[in-house]
């Protein structure tokens, strides 16, 4: 597939800035214990540190529907259909197993976590139906999604709105000793998916750039004034309304202080609102910066399995280095193998491990990178 430069750079700096989040989790000595947007116990740079991943996973759900658009035109509807419904089996698959196991590093595999690879999995089975239609209705079904799935915030409680809207984190029993924990409910993501396959349309070859850039300019900005707008009234639009507090900081903490889990319409509008800003102003961004971006941003699955696995590796390490024993790698409290609730470092520390980690995925994307656009093979579209 003809990759846009634009795209890979801004898929390339949420994963990024991913990473920070991750690492966060499993090296910062609170990580576990509170959190990091609570009004009473936050600080300016923790606070910070996690409402800026706030930006990862809708791009990330949102570039993912809008690349599946650019298949239009070389494989037919079918053979699109075909692809997204086996893809997301597949990522389904892969969240299940190899993800969780990443996260946990559990060898029972008796715990997985349902997080954005699944709601991605999910999204493009929905999108493997719908993608038959035109696109502006694959839009406007993603937009009302979007818009309005927050009025089953005060649904009644059932496993079904668990999986597709409200989780409550419960753990379900799958097999005999084996189950799911839900974090990414599928329903809002869907919507976020087809709003992505939608806009796509303005990426197609006959579309000019100066187009492009000023419908993603009015796109994005509409977004962010609407958030403004919506959250200034604190009727709908967020289950987590913010108030007047103490100090004008803490007001702005309680006022950007939206849901993620699942994303309400606050949280997509002002993520995603900038991100269209963003890849309208990396339309001509070019640079060593950008280029190292990129490589990261056209490989975006290799990226997120890898890191996992490199983050979780590296706190197996200073868990020991730090005389941790083997008594205290499993700690009910926590899902996470060698990651008691008590380890951890200050955040200053965190910034430097993520850095490394960042710096140590280059050379294998990179060289994935090449792999994928020398090389032809099938199942690379998986990847």
């Amino acid at each position: 597939m003809h990759r846009i430069y634009s795209i890979d750079v801004l898929r390339g700096l949420i994963m990024i800035i991913m990473a920070l989040d991750h690492v966060r989790d499993f090296f910062h000595v609170s990580a576990m214990t509170s959190d990091p947007l609570d009004l009473q116990t936050t600080n300016p740079a923790l606070y910070f540190t996690r409402w800026i991943t706030h930006f990862c996973a809708p791009l990330f759900v949102f570039l993912s529907g809008l690349s599946v658009h650019l298949m239009n035109g070389r494989k037919s509807k079918a053979a699109i259909s075909k692809y997204l419904f086996t893809r997301g089996l597949w990522l389904i698959l892969i969240e299940v197993t190899v993800v969780s196991f990443g996260l946990t590093f559990n060898p029972l595999m008796n715990l997985a976590i349902l997080q954005v690879i699944w709601a991605i999995g999910v999204s493009f089975l929905a999108l493997s139906l719908l993608v038959f239609l035109p696109w502006q209705a694959v839009l406007g079904i993603g937009l009302l999604i979007t818009l309005s799935h927050n009025l089953l915030d005060t649904a009644n409680h059932s496993v079904f709105m668990e999986f597709a809207h409200n989780t409550r984190y419960t753990y379900y029993q799958v097999l005999p000793g084996h189950g799911v924990i839900v974090f990414y409910p599928f329903l809002p993501w869907i919507g976020i998916l087809l709003m992505g396959y939608g806009l796509g349309r303005i990426f197609r070859q006959n579309i000019p750039v100066a187009r492009r850039r000023r419908i993603l300019l009015t796109a994005g900005s509409t977004m962010v004034v609407l958030f403004f707008v919506l959250r200034g009234i604190n009727v709908y639009g967020d289950p987590r309304t913010w108030a007047s507090q103490a100090t004008a900081l803490k007001t702005f903490y309680s006022f950007m202080n939206v849901t993620k889990y699942p994303p309400s319409l606050m949280y997509s509008l002002i993520t995603i609102g900038i991100g269209l800003i963003a890849l309208a102003a990396l339309e001509h961004a070019r640079g060593r910066f950008a280029d190292i971006a990129k490589v990261y941003g056209s490989v975006p699955f290799f990226y997120y399995i890898l890191h996992f696995y490199i983050i979780h590796t590296l706190c197996v390490i200073v868990f020991f280095a730090s005389g941790y024993g083997t008594d205290q790698i499993v700690n009910m409290q926590v899902p996470f193998l060698f990651r008691p609730p008590e380890f951890g470092f200050p955040l200053w520390v965190v910034y430097i491990i993520w850095i490394a980690v960042v710096a140590v995925l280059y050379r294998p994307c990179k060289w994935f990178s090449q792999y994928k656009r020398t090389h032809k093979q099938w199942w690379l579209s998986y990847l």
